[in-house]
């Protein structure tokens, strides 16, 4: 499901800049594997984002842009390619700020699974910052929220530890209490470095969602997630 606005010419951006202009903190929203920036999960959390007071940055992929342009559905670009495009972003927010349309200093960098994974990549030691204005905008990223972070693939495998522990933000990982990309259980025994924490959703699945006789909905677990991302946001220096 989805969230297109009416207006054609808003779905063809590569962004959407939403909430309070002069929110002191931005945080930037990545989108995962196979939905898009308009996708209702995404929308509903920018919007109870933006409800908590906070400027919110949320863009497309290079590969989401070409698959909206044309309708036809293509598997996500390698991480280079991702990172690449991640630094745009940061640049844009820079010249954004310089030209005061956005006039937050601080930066979260959050994001959707495999956006979630390019956040903490893009924030870690894995990763040189080519771009001289992103790495100024960098320099301004205080933190990385991961939502259902793919620890380990379907088909299965080691778990992706590397860009987690290799950066040196402190970082929020929130994982459904069901994911099959790595549950809050199996999380427990891979050594994580201190600065990660791990916050469990209620019986959710890669996507929050809970079974209906878990007691809970996902309306229920996105208002959590949100209540968690604003108390770690608050505890930044």
């Amino acid at each position: 499901m989805s969230c297109l606005p009416d207006n054609d010419s808003q779905v063809a951006q590569d962004y959407l800049l939403e909430g309070n202009p002069n929110s002191d903190t931005l945080i930037v929203l990545a989108h995962g594997a196979g939905a898009n920036m308009h996708h209702d999960f995404m929308c509903q959390l920018a919007s109870l984002l933006v409800a908590q007071g906070y400027g919110v940055y949320r863009f497309n992929f290079l590969y989401m842009q070409a698959n909206m342009q044309d309708g036809k559905r293509r598997p996500p670009d390698r991480a280079p390619k991702l990172l690449s495009h991640l630094e745009s972003v940061l640049a844009d927010i820079y010249a954004k700020q310089d030209q005061a349309v956005i006039s937050a200093k601080r930066i979260v960098l959050v994001g959707k699974s495999m956006g979630s994974r390019m956040m903490a990549w893009l924030s870690s030691s894995l990763h040189e910052c080519d771009n001289a204005d992103a790495k100024q905008a960098l320099e301004q990223v205080l933190g990385v929220v991961c939502l259902g972070y793919p620890f380990v693939p379907l088909k299965g495998g080691e778990p992706r530890l590397e860009p987690l522990n290799q950066s040196s933000m402190p970082i929020l990982v929130l994982q459904g209490e069901r994911d099959k990309f790595g549950n809050p259980q199996q999380i427990s025994q891979w050594p994580l470095r201190d600065g990660v924490e791990v916050v469990p959703i209620v019986d959710g699945d890669h996507s929050f969602v809970p079974r209906k006789s878990s007691g809970t909905s996902l309306n229920a677990n996105l208002n959590v997630a949100v209540s968690q991302i604003h108390e770690f946001i608050r505890d930044l220096s």
